[in-house]
């Protein structure tokens, strides 16, 4: 906690200006919203998107080192992002892509949190599992799903390379779901990381079906464009919350209403199991080492997280 909340009365200090003052975080992003849409029109190639992935070399050195993975190389290596495309399936390009970029943006130590880089990736692709199986359940797009539930964490990114070079004693804790940091950061800054994760993306060009489902993830009712995305993210951080957080430790179930929009209400808890699967079947993808430094634990999704 900080000792003296009034050192970081920041004045003029809003989401976008602190958006505009990032200077350490890679555009890759930018890629899966182009992405989305050239694997939508049907008249778009296998050539088109390997051509979009191209302009990123980290971006497409990641897509190969996951062609390569035990989860999808057998043994035998790939050497070009057009193999890794076609070993992988054209149907899962935007999962691999995905995982590619989360490895550039979300492998990193969040001090002004006190996350280390392991919580923060797992967070993250647990958060996107957990999104694309209850938008499966409930009629969304589970691409939609799956990328807001991936970076629903990446105002926390923002804010904590902000803080390390503007505020480096700042430090915010979490409660927890389902309020988490928020009452910290609105206390030291006057906005949540996902009023940042929000502009952040809307600022990468992300449209507003995925922007603003991460800007209101604390008061998903309150979301005027797509209510029901920013309910099913709630949802799933719930969900992902339940699976991977202390076992002595259950968090409060979603409110009624948010339940009831989304068409599961009494129905959340069953899904515990069908998340517990998916995250043991993508575990050796996990382990393929997208992010170089962080070694993915073996009792991977049963990790305590704090945020």
């Amino acid at each position: 906690m900080i000792s003296d909340p009034a050192v970081f009365t920041l004045g003029s200090l809003t989401p976008d200006t602190l958006v505009r003052d990032v200077r350490h975080l890679p555009a890759a992003p930018r890629v899966l919203p182009r992405l989305k849409a050239l694997l939508s029109d049907a008249n778009s190639s296998l050539h088109n998107v390997v051509a979009l992935i191209r302009l990123d070399a980290v971006l497409a050195g990641r897509v190969l080192q996951m062609g390569n993975s035990a989860y999808y190389s057998h043994g035998v290596r790939c050497l070009s992002v057009d193999e890794a495309i076609h070993r992988v399936g054209y149907d899962q390009v935007y999962e691999l892509v995905s995982y590619a970029v989360a490895s550039q943006v979300l492998v990193r130590p969040l001090e002004t949190y006190g996350i280390d880089a392991n919580e923060l990736w797992e967070q993250s692709v647990s958060c996107a599992l957990a999104a694309e199986l209850l938008a499966e359940r409930c009629g969304e797009e589970r691409e939609v799903g799956y990328t807001i539930g991936l970076l629903h964490a990446l105002g926390m990114v923002a804010i904590d390379d902000w803080a390390l070079r503007r505020q480096p004693g700042l430090r915010l804790t979490s409660k927890g779901f389902p309020q988490e940091a928020s009452d910290s950061e609105r206390l030291c800054l006057g906005f949540t990381h996902a009023e940042v994760g929000g502009a952040l993306l809307q600022f990468w060009d992300f449209p507003r079906e995925m922007a603003d489902p991460v800007r209101y993830q604390y008061a998903p009712r309150a979301c005027a464009t797509h209510p029901r995305l920013a309910c099913l993210l709630h949802a799933a951080k719930w969900l992902r919350s339940a699976v991977c957080g202390p076992a002595d430790e259950r968090p409060p179930l979603p409110a009624a209403g948010i339940q009831q929009m989304l068409g599961l209400a009494g129905r959340l808890t069953s899904l515990k199991s069908e998340l517990e699967r998916r995250l043991r079947e993508v575990h050796s993808l996990l382990c393929v080492e997208p992010p170089a430094t962080v070694d993915i634990p073996l009792d991977f999704p049963n990790r305590v997280w704090r945020a």
